[in-house]
C-alpha cells in the first residue's frame, strides 16, 4: 500500500478548509495562496487552486478585487465575503468534530 497516496487523499480533504483558513486573516493574491500552502506542505499547483477559487467565488463565498502592481499586470486579490465567513465557521465546527471522532477511534482498544 502506497502511503504517500493516502496522504495526498487526507491533503486533497482539507484544502478547501486550509484556502478559507488563509483568506479569513486578510485577502490574499492566488500566488501567495499557493505559497502559504506549500510552506504547511499541503501541496497544490495553480491547476487545482484556481478552478476551487473559482467554484467558491460562483457559490458566493469569495470575492476578488483588481489591485495594480509595480511589478507586472494587475493581481487578483481574494477574500471571503460574509457568506463566507459563516461557511468557514461551519468548517471550523466539523473540523473539531472531525479532529476528536478521530482521536475517539485513534484511543479505542
Amino acid at each position: 500500500m502506497n502511503v504517500e497516496n493516502t496522504q495526498a487523499q487526507m491533503r486533497k480533504g482539507i484544502l478547501e478548509y486550509c484556502i478559507f483558513s488563509i483568506l479569513e486573516k486578510d485577502s490574499v493574491y492566488a500566488s501567495d495562496i499557493i505559497k502559504k500552502l506549500k510552506e504547511a506542505k499541503v501541496i497544490v499547483v495553480e491547476g487545482t487552486l484556481y478552478p476551487l477559487l473559482t467554484r467558491q467565488k460562483n457559490a458566493g463565498l469569495l470575492s476578488y478585487r483588481w489591485e495594480e502592481s509595480t511589478q507586472g499586470p494587475p493581481r487578483k486579490y481574494y477574500e471571503l465575503t460574509d457568506k463566507g465567513k459563516e461557511f468557514l465557521r461551519e468548517l471550523d465546527k466539523s473540523w473539531l468534530e472531525l479532529v476528536d471522532a478521530v482521536k475517539m477511534v485513534r484511543n479505542k482498544k
